[in-house]
């Protein structure tokens, strides 16, 4: 960006892609001062000077609320610093699976969430895999929408498995699981599933011929992980030789981590780390949690240079 200094912060809600970002860039982290009062609320301070620079600022906005409130608080202090331009690299966008208002009185956070950013001062947001690609319509500033599916591919490639199939958990999904399916070669199938409450899921159906074969389960997210054990052992009861997961966003709350622990027809579990995981998710032994840095890190360096990032997409 003409010759203006680039700056990589971060905040407290993932140091460690931080760290992986700005390694890759061979920088230095930018100095900000983030702590809490007594009282909870957050406190922002930048500690360098970033009059003119081209800044990005580092911060998934996973649980809890208080990551969303630190990158708001950050974005103001940058703008009030005379920031050339201001990005938001939001590794994993929080509130997108609210995108519309599906019943009486309620909200739409993914556009409250959105109005938010931008009002806060972000001149451009950097993200991946929306949970509903249609919320950079409700951006007025530029979005780059990248995609873990490169990494994710990588993975599955390395695997060698013999002729695959890629199942999508859902119908809502068959878009992604087909791109997966061209990349990686093999066939498609998909778990036909009725939800019967929220964050409860049942499988019902394997739609396609799974016996004898690998399968690769492919979606944006897991979360409770209800709709992924319950593909799993759909598609082991249809016959299938293994199964595993592949996931851009390893939201992993509530009962995942217990209904994965039981899953003895589970292979493995292949997730990004746009998200922080704790201790016992890190270590759980049937997860492999691939680095997404380097994507980002180049997605940052031609942001910019005012370079194309067209072919960081899949």
């Amino acid at each position: 960006m003409g010759n203006a200094e680039l700056k990589v912060f971060g905040g407290t809600a993932h140091p460690e892609l931080l760290r992986e970002i700005t390694e890759y860039l061979d920088i230095e982290p930018g100095q900000v001062l983030l702590e809490r009062f007594s009282d909870g609320e957050c406190y922002v301070q930048i500690l360098e000077n970033v009059r003119g620079a081209d800044v990005f600022v580092i911060q998934p906005t996973s649980s809890p609320a208080e990551n969303l409130l630190e990158l708001l608080l950050m974005l103001d202090a940058f703008k009030r610093s005379s920031a050339e331009r201001i990005t938001a690299v939001i590794p994993y966008f929080g509130y997108a699976r609210q995108e519309r208002k599906d019943r009486p009185r309620v909200p739409i956070s993914a556009k409250l969430v959105v109005d938010l950013i931008e009002t806060a001062g972000a001149d451009r947001v950097l993200t991946m895999d929306l949970h509903a690609p249609a919320i950079q319509g409700f951006f007025d500033i530029p979005v780059d929408h990248l995609f873990a599916a490169p990494v994710l591919i990588d993975y599955l490639k390395d695997l060698e498995l013999d002729n695959p199939v890629i199942v999508s958990p859902d119908a809502g999904g068959v878009e992604r699981a087909r791109a997966y399916s061209k990349r990686v070669g093999g066939d498609l199938a998909i778990v036909d599933k009725r939800r019967t409450g929220h964050n409860v899921a049942e499988s019902i159906q394997v739609i396609g011929e799974v016996t004898d074969r690998d399968c690769v389960i492919v979606d944006d997210i897991i979360d409770t992980a209800g709709t992924f054990c319950g593909a799993v052992r759909a598609l082991r009861r249809a016959g299938a030789r293994s199964v595993r997961g592949c996931f851009s966003h390893a939201v992993l709350s509530g009962p995942a981590m217990d209904r994965l622990a039981e899953m003895d027809e589970l292979a493995e579990i292949a997730v990004t780390n746009t998200i922080p995981l704790d201790e016992r998710r890190r270590t759980f032994e049937k997860l492999r949690i691939l680095s997404v840095a380097p994507l980002l890190g180049e997605a940052i360096r031609r942001t910019h240079t005012n370079s194309s990032i067209s072919s960081l997409f899949v």
